[in-house]
């Protein structure tokens, strides 16, 4: 596995687009910047669930922030992935590249089981130490998960 110094996730979230940005030390992640604008995304699902227009707009101006602040880090430091309303999105495709063109890095639509490990691999790691088993619920703005894990394992995942 290869180190980085600083690493870099973007969660495109059904309401909100978050980038965290981390100093890696040894084995220790160091937050350095963490962004969050409330984007609404799903708002902008039509009836037959494309993306209009101005929802597509908000969102490559946040996509436009976000890449100022990763400009400079390598492709590989970055992790940009798509949730619920681009699983949904019959457009969602033609977004994409205009989505990437506007952030500069690539953007990854991840399942409902994926989405639910991270969101429990982000909560495990801001916690003590456990062996107890644990349940992590996130309602986000176009799904909700839950996940039951011991320490850093996600042992059941649903989206």
């Amino acid at each position: 596995m290869q180190a980085y110094d600083t690493i870099a996730a973007v969660d495109l979230g059904s309401n909100s687009f978050r980038l965290q940005v981390a100093r890696v030390v040894e084995d220790q992640i160091y937050p350095l910047d963490s962004l969050r604008e409330t984007v609404r995304l799903a708002a902008g699902l039509t009836p037959d669930n494309f993306l209009d227009d101005e929802s597509q707009l908000r969102a490559l101006a946040c996509l436009k922030r976000f890449g100022e602040r990763l400009r400079g880090l390598p492709s590989h430091a970055v992790r940009v992935v798509g949730t619920n309303t681009f699983r949904l999105a019959k457009n969602a495709f033609a977004f994409l590249e205009k989505a990437e063109d506007a952030l500069g890095f690539p953007i990854e639509i991840i399942a409902g089981r994926e989405e639910a490990r991270l969101i429990y691999l982000g909560v495990a790691h801001c916690m003590p130490p456990s062996h107890n088993h644990r349940l992590v619920v996130d309602i986000g703005g176009g799904s909700t998960e839950c996940v039951i894990g011991e320490g850093l394992e996600p042992l059941r995942m649903e989206s």
